[in-house]
């Protein structure tokens, strides 16, 4: 039987599960730190039970270096939020995909210097554009100069217009 008092502590744990996801939401990329792990995508989910902070994060890559990173600055910030017992696991199922990253997040990369993904990746495959925008000057006249940039997830390309180089986020 369903009562006040179990639908008011129901609302209560949704509240402080909330406040868990809004903490963690807070902590930025190590490599790309105008972006939040919430505007990557990284940030799965995020719930209290039992009295702990549970955080689920799913890496860009199996083997990003960032992720011991990312995972201890949420610890760090859930304690600082005052939950004293905090558990954060990485998830590789199912594999992140730039799908995840919010429009915010890709305006973000933009602004920043970075090209946003193009396309949208669906059932295992990359759909890809033909070419690639200057998040600096608009061009599209660019080519990609190497298909792995400043970290695994960015391919490096130039720019034929305003000839600077620029980091492009990789659909997958």
């Amino acid at each position: 039987m369903v009562t006040a008092t179990t639908k008011s502590a129901e609302r209560r744990l949704e509240s402080v599960s909330q406040r868990v996801w809004d903490i963690a939401a807070t902590v930025c990329d190590p490599e790309v730190p105008v972006l939040t792990i919430e505007d990557l995508g990284v940030l799965r989910s995020a719930e209290l039970k039992n009295g702990v902070a549970l955080v689920t994060l799913t890496p860009t890559y199996s083997g990003c270096p960032a992720m011991d990173t990312m995972k201890a600055d949420v610890e760090s910030a859930l304690h600082s939020g005052g939950f004293k017992e905090v558990k954060v696991t990485l998830s590789l199922a199912p594999a992140w995909t730039t799908d995840w990253m919010s429009e915010d997040g890709k305006r973000k990369l933009e602004k920043f210097g970075i090209a946003p993904p193009s396309g949208h990746a669906s059932a295992g495959k990359v759909s890809l554009s033909l070419k690639v925008k200057c998040p600096r000057c608009g061009s599209l006249d660019t080519k990609e100069l190497t298909r792995f940039g400043s970290t695994s997830c960015k391919a490096l390309y130039s720019c034929n217009q305003c000839l600077e180089p620029f980091d492009y986020f990789k659909v997958h």
